[in-house]
Formats: C-alpha cells, sequence, structure tokens
C-alpha cells in the first residue's frame, strides 16, 4: 500500500521573500538589485564548483576503455 502524499508533487523552496516594491524608493530599489545581482553571481559560482566536482567525480568513475 503506498501512502497518498507520495504521489503529490514536492512543495519548492521559496528561498527568498521579496519586499514589497512599491515601499522602496529608487535608491532602495537600486540597491535591491545590487544585492540580487551579488547573490546570483554567488550561486553561479556554487553552481560552476558542483558542476566540476560532478565531473571530477565523472571522470574518476569512468569504465576504461575495452582494449
Amino acid at each position: 500500500m503506498t501512502n497518498s502524499d507520495e504521489d503529490l508533487p514536492r512543495p519548492t523552496k521559496k528561498l527568498l521573500l521579496p519586499p514589497p516594491l512599491d515601499l522602496l524608493g529608487v535608491e532602495e530599489l537600486e540597491a535591491y538589485i545590487a544585492d540580487l545581482e551579488a547573490e546570483i553571481l554567488r550561486v553561479r559560482q556554487a553552481i560552476g564548483a558542483k558542476q566540476a566536482h560532478r565531473n571530477a567525480a565523472a571522470a574518476f568513475f569512468k569504465t576504461p576503455p575495452q582494449g
């Protein structure tokens, strides 16, 4: 017997709670954009590091060619 919860899609994680933009001034909005761009760069670097790690592991465990 299966659990009906297993059939349901998993909820996505909401990591950032965006502020209400209508309450922010232009300078605050520009600062918010700068913060978001910095966070995007940090996440892209983390993705690159994880991909490099995965590629290194895949190369290490690669089956040697049959000769």
